[in-house]
């Protein structure tokens, strides 16, 4: 059976995202730009205070050191991880484990980059980002990004989702037996309703 408790109901806030992501290419551009916007925003944060009075913790990455800081980036990774394995605990494992490597190859690329040069790369790899995916919902999708119904899951569930599409297409993933029907129905029935209140905006 599902998780149907709320905040943690896999089935209601896949079929919310699907709805807004029907159009294979805008599938695709999300695919591709999602993670790259979530490990540029903790890499910003990589530059914030320690949250923690810890001694600093060195971890090697292709035999470099690479200082662990307890700060904002490791925050926002933390939350991502806890909604994600709540979520669905075998997708949302890889999601956590994803969201770890990201936390630890920003530390690595704050160390080497420096604010003054992390900042610049983080605009460019946000601009770019985001102007695909604008593009993905303006052309392909032909419908307002999912952001501007409900801006916190868009940012929250999208980098899990991007994920959990990706084990859905390529391996048959299913959460549990029937999750995929159950979601498919309930995108189409949404997207019906939003197509019916369009057409009435137009009369």
């Amino acid at each position: 059976m599902g998780n149907n408790t709320g905040l943690f109901d896999l089935e209601k806030h896949f079929s919310f995202y699907g709805a807004y992501h029907s159009n294979p290419i805008n599938i695709a551009i999300h695919m591709l730009f999602v993670w790259p916007i979530f490990f540029t925003a903790i890499l910003l944060l990589d530059f914030t205070p320690p949250l923690f009075n810890l001694t600093q913790i060195n971890f090697s990455l292709f035999g470099i050191q690479v200082p662990l800081v307890f700060n904002f980036g490791f925050l926002l990774a933390l939350i991502y991880v806890v909604v994600y394995v709540c979520l669905d605990f075998k997708a949302g494992t890889l999601a956590a484990f994803l969201c770890g490597v990201c936390w630890i190859v920003s530390n690595f690329l704050a160390t080497r980059l420096g604010f003054s040069l992390a900042w610049k790369v983080v605009l460019a790899v946000q601009v770019c980002c985001w102007i695909g995916q604008f593009i993905g919902h303006g052309v392909f999708e032909k419908r307002a990004p999912a952001l501007l119904d409900n801006l916190v899951q868009a940012f929250v569930m999208a980098p899990f989702f991007v994920l959990f599409e990706a084990l859905q297409t390529l391996f048959g993933y299913e959460p549990y037996p029937g999750f995929h029907a159950s979601v498919q129905a309930k995108i189409e029935t949404e997207i019906d309703e939003w197509k019916e209140k369009k057409q009435k905006l137009l009369h």
